[in-house]
């Protein structure tokens, strides 16, 4: 009888295993630049004087002079500037969302910074249609991009506008609001940072938590 012949030994597999690129989501740039946000907004709330206060009609009154007016609105800036500083913020995100088409655009701009430079790993060239672009022409090419958005479409007009509706309501409360019963904080708290939008440089602003590649 015929003896069968052994089986062929297979050889063992190796398991290889890739650690697979961090997608720009994931990366310690974002998660860095969301934290710096998430805590700007969160000095910005805790800064800002109580709307009752903000909108008391008795502290109101007529000034009697442009330079009164002036005076009151040096005074009330300080004071109230993380309260305008939301209005601000307010007027824009309520002209954006009456411009949908502008909201989109910009949304468009935003998210073309985020992923194709500021959280773009920086040993990952970028690559479109077959051609690698260095970092300084990606950076020329969005800032080219931000410009023809801005001043040829109606993004900027609608930031424009929103901003200038939240200024002129900002220098008619402060020329308006009477600051004799104003406090402002104590010298140890207000020794680093004042004037309006003072509370951003309270800390590292969140941009800066990425490092700009050129």
């Amino acid at each position: 009888m015929a003896s069968t012949p052994a089986p062929a030994s297979v050889p063992a597999v190796i398991p290889i295993t890739t650690n697979p690129s961090p997608t720009p989501a994931t990366t310690p740039a974002v998660r860095q630049f969301i934290t710096g946000v998430t805590d700007s907004v969160r000095r910005v709330l805790a800064q800002g004087r109580p709307w009752s206060e903000v909108l008391d009609r008795s502290a109101f009154s007529r000034p009697e002079s442009l330079s009164d007016a002036t005076s009151r609105l040096r005074k009330n800036l300080p004071y109230f500037r993380a309260n305008y500083s939301a209005l601000l913020a307010a007027a824009l995100g309520l002209s954006l969302l009456s411009n949908p088409g502008a909201l989109l655009v910009l949304l468009f701009l935003l998210a073309s910074w985020c992923f194709l430079y500021l959280f773009r790993p920086s040993d990952q060239p970028l690559v479109l249609l077959g051609r690698t672009f260095s970092d300084r022409e990606t950076l020329g090419g969005l800032t080219l991009l931000t410009i023809i958005v801005v001043f040829l479409t109606s993004v900027g007009s609608t930031i424009i506008s929103a901003l200038m509706v939240g200024a002129a309501i900002i220098c008619a409360h402060g020329a308006f609001r009477m600051p004799e019963d104003l406090f402002l904080d104590d010298p140890e708290s207000g020794s680093a940072t004042t004037g309006f939008l003072s509370f951003l440089g309270g800390s590292p602003s969140p941009a800066a938590a990425v490092a700009v590649r050129v």
